[in-house]
């Protein structure tokens, strides 16, 4: 059952704004990242075994040494992830 009422109407909406916002993509989804994990420690969207491993995916692509340049395999992977991130959001 998903996560129902204004709140967990705010999170995902929040989340797909910081992923269409202007800027690099692996940007947009660390932001989009933390929205997300504020949604769940304040209960307004439930966790799924799903989109942890999604977002478990999704640390991966973002990770990087200090000083190391946003690449485009990240942003490319970021995009793929964070679309079916969308999609288990929408049911979580």
């Amino acid at each position: 059952m998903s996560s129902t009422g204004a709140r967990a109407d705010a999170a995902r909406a929040d989340f797909r704004a910081l992923l269409a916002r202007p800027g690099h993509a692996v940007d947009n989804a660390r932001a989009a990242v933390d929205r997300l994990e504020a949604a769940f420690a304040d209960g307004s969207l439930r966790r799924t075994p799903e989109i942890d491993q999604t977002l478990a995916d999704l640390s991966l692509a973002l990770e990087q040494d200090e000083g190391q340049k946003l690449g485009g395999k990240s942003a490319e992977a970021a995009r793929f992830i964070t679309r079916r991130l969308d999609q288990l959001i929408e049911d979580a």
